[in-house]
């Protein structure tokens, strides 16, 4: 049924309530791969910064990113789940939607950050856009504390 199953991280608790879901589809189907997927914003800055200084922080921004991705695939890996990680740049609900487009996922599954209101509306929600956008399903997985 499943191939492929992408997992978006930020590295936020919220968004690792998702692995879970994940792991327990992967096990139940024999799903043979899991990406984790972080996104790596691009820095914005309202003052006149140097242009050395936004890749500083980019590079830091991704290394930061790489390093938490391995981390959890090898946590994972202890529990006997092998993952794999990708990274990608960009805006996050885009960059999820490319992903997994271009690399034949089957199943993206994800936390919503149970944002509402106000909040949402002015923020919107990543987990919104790629629910409204994908060609794939996708489980949207709320916080238990909610």
């Amino acid at each position: 049924m499943y191939n492929k199953i992408l997992v978006p991280l930020d590295g936020s608790d919220l968004s690792e309530c998702a692995l879970k879901h994940a792991v327990a589809i992967a096990q139940g189907c024999r799903v043979p791969e899991v990406v984790l997927l972080g996104v790596a914003e691009p820095v914005h800055h309202v003052y006149e910064l140097s242009e050395e200084w936004r890749k500083t922080t980019e590079g830091k921004i991704k290394t930061e990113t790489e390093s938490y991705l391995a981390r959890v695939a090898a946590a994972l890996g202890k529990e006997g789940m092998a993952a794999t990680v990708a990274l990608e740049a960009g805006q996050p609900a885009e960059a999820i939607l490319g992903y997994a487009k271009k690399s034949g996922v089957d199943l993206i599954v994800m936390s919503s950050h149970g944002k509402s209101g106000v909040t949402r509306w002015v923020m919107g929600s990543v987990s919104d856009r790629v629910l409204s956008h994908s060609e794939v399903p996708v489980l949207v997985v709320l916080p238990e504390d909610r």
